[in-house]
């Protein structure tokens, strides 16, 4: 198999010896401290049995399949059949497709309820479980993830000083304002007489990618400057088929666990691409670090990332490889959309974008890199990103599969129950937000707003130890993004039809985002 790894155990101690972004080594109570209250056995035998839970009743073994596939719903449209369930069935209902049974969860007080017993490991369902499948069937590392429990923390704990603290991510900053400038300049290159740009959605994605990979092996791939398509293109391609495959075969009769249809082999085919590339850019960087290293050309605070990846010794070499293959892999399924819906929010909003440019038309040059303390002077700017993500969420929903029998809105659920807490329906009920189509950031902003916002109801990472591990990269790329863009432009939504999304697994945008980029005087 082609991640075949790179000998390099005596490189790790002299990578660990550099003490690149090192620190005292973390016990499992170090990064999480929290109570497990288990839920009361006489509570759980006097709470309503889990097959009296409602929900839409399906055919055996397809369940309610047919509805997706033939009508009345969509697949992709699947999270507006829940909302529909959710107003005929109530905050809790079941279903099963495909033979899988999922309970969906929409009070946002049982959510916190269901937090406050999940304990030192929550346990998730793997997001797409045709990756855990692929990556088993290829001999990778399964990633954080597909795994739980103690292969879970011991991922966790490696990689969360590097990914989750802004003082570490803020190390990666020069490199995404270059690659971000650079992305200017395209702008400018291939705007039209009018300023509209064509396949915009595309051309975020390579931006993602090029500054995900420079990220991760502090080397240029210089995408942004190619006129053609090229290898990148279908890697870009490729991950976005990954997206639509594993969605579909989610919605069939799970007959690729057991024999290659011909989906799950058009799957296969696009992740091998995608990693076989990636795996050539870990092995190269690893063998260029090495003779650094022998030569004492190797200095501190070079290759950051793997350099940090590296001095973990209980990470295993195919360890290191998928968590930054994640990076960019991820980047191009959420950061890249949620750009899109960013751009579009501001641009349909002009007098919030104004608002937003007085913000950040002085806080530097055009020309001159955002700094970390820039960053922190931003509540504008976070106030219209968090109301974009409530809007536009890029995930439909959070998953548990909980460890012990629990009780939830007065129903037993038993351990291991797939849960499906649908955040996407009540970040748009007006029993949570005054005006909830309206685009309103200044509900984010303190003094500002007299809407007390539940704590459980806009969670775009995820919640708690299980929080979306890329978040702090993915907000700081948004931030430097934005603010340059709208230091530059002026950006209008040059369309009649509004952007919609689709779901994917994850929600991605329905049709290509149509903006106009008018050059500031």
């Amino acid at each position: 198999m082609f991640l075949s790894g790179v000998k390099q155990l005596g490189f790790r101690m002299q990578i660990a010896r550099l003490g690149t972004l090192t620190g005292k080594v973390e016990t499992h109570q170090d990064v999480i401290k929290t109570g497990h209250r288990e839920t009361d056995v006489g509570q759980y035998e006097k709470a309503r049995s889990f097959d009296t839970i409602p929900g839409p009743k399906g055919v055996p073994v397809f369940g309610t399949l047919f509805q997706y596939t033939r009508g009345p719903y969509s697949v992709d449209f699947y999270p507006d059949a829940l909302v529909d369930r959710y107003y005929k069935y109530g905050p809790i209902f079941k279903e099963t497709i495909a033979g899988k049974t999922i309970v969906h969860i929409f009070d946002p007080d049982e959510i916190k309820k269901l937090y406050a017993t999940e304990g030192k490991n929550p346990h998730i369902p793997p997001l797409l479980e045709t990756v855990k499948m692929y990556r088993k069937y290829r001999d990778m590392s399964p990633g954080l993830g597909n795994v739980n429990g103690e292969e879970w923390y011991r991922l966790r704990s490696s990689v969360q000083k590097l990914i989750m603290q802004p003082v570490s991510t803020a190390k990666f900053l020069p490199m995404v304002n270059e690659v971000v400038d650079d992305f200017i300049t395209r702008i400018y290159k291939i705007r039209a007489s009018m300023g509209e740009i064509n396949n915009f959605n595309f051309e975020l994605s390579k931006f993602v990618y090029e500054s995900s990979t420079y990220t991760c092996f502090e080397k240029r791939q210089r995408i942004l400057n190619d006129e053609k398509g090229s290898h990148t293109d279908k890697l870009i391609s490729c991950n976005r088929a990954m997206l639509d495959l594993s969605t579909k075969l989610k919605f069939q009769l799970p007959f690729y666990k057991y024999i290659n249809t011909p989906t799950w082999k058009k799957l296969v085919a696009s992740e091998d691409f995608f990693y076989r590339f990636g795996q050539t850019l870990v092995d190269e960087t690893v063998v260029k670090m090495n003779e650094l290293s022998e030569s004492g050309d190797l200095k501190n605070g070079q290759y950051v990332f793997l350099s940090y990846l590296l001095g973990k010794r209980e990470l295993r070499y195919k360890d290191l490889s998928i968590v930054t293959l994640s990076m960019f892999n991820d980047g191009l399924s959420t950061t890249a959309p949620s750009l899109v819906w960013q751009l579009y929010c501001i641009s349909k909003h002009p007098e919030k974008q104004e608002k937003l440019y007085e913000e950040v038309k002085d806080l530097s040059e055009k020309s001159e890199p955002i700094s970390a303390k820039t960053l922190t002077r931003l509540p504008y700017l976070k106030a219209c990103i968090k109301e974009g993500f409530r809007l536009f969420p890029i995930a439909p929903d959070v998953t548990r599969e909980p460890t012990k029998d629990i009780v939830i809105s007065g129903y037993q659920i038993p351990k291991g129950t797939y849960l499906s807490l649908n955040n996407n329906l009540l970040l748009r009920l007006p029993e949570f937000f005054s005006e909830p189509n309206a685009y309103k950031p200044e509900r984010w902003i303190r003094g500002d707003s007299t809407d007390p916002i539940h704590p459980y109801v806009v969670l775009p990472f995820g919640h708690g130890t299980r929080m979306c591990v890329g978040r702090r990269v993915a907000e700081q790329e948004m931030y430097v993004m934005l603010i340059k863009l709208l230091q530059h432009f002026k950006i209008e939504w040059n369309s009649c039809e509004e952007m919609g999304r689709k779901y994917r697994t994850l929600f991605t945008p329905s049709t290509e985002a149509k903006f106009k980029f008018i050059p500031r005087e």
